[in-house]
């Protein structure tokens, strides 16, 4: 098979339904995953639509790989005297462990007594 040039490559594509265009001036693509997210920088993008779908394809430019940190220390729960009390008082604990448990549990009282109870059982 011999190679194609780019104008027959167009009239091929266009007899086929599909519609090419090359998108100009990307920075940046990042895919992201659940444990790193992939950037690549500078790279040549091309957007394809072909029977109502639409597939990108992305060449080149430099790629680098950045591990995904859990934000879960990030996200601080915000948590009442009176909810610190009042799991305290239902799991006979102290304050200290009622507003860890609280943490623990990103506020859910329910849950805060009930882990506190388990312990509490355990030990």
């Amino acid at each position: 098979m011999r190679p194609l040039s780019p104008r027959e490559l167009r009239r091929l594509a266009k007899r086929l339904g599909l519609r090419i265009e090359e998108l100009h001036d990307v920075e940046k693509v990042s895919i992201v995953l659940p444990d790193k997210i992939i950037e690549i920088a500078n790279p040549s993008v091309s957007v394809m639509r072909v029977s109502g779908n639409t597939v990108f394809q992305v060449m080149g430019g430099e790629i680098s790989e950045i591990k995904r940190e859990e934000t879960l220390a990030e996200e601080e729960v915000e948590v009442s005297e009176e909810d610190i009390q009042l799991v305290a008082e239902q799991a006979g604990v102290s304050l200290e462990e009622a507003r860890a448990a609280l943490i623990e549990t990103k506020g859910d009282l329910a849950k805060a007594i009930i882990l506190l109870s388990s312990k509490k059982r355990l030990q």
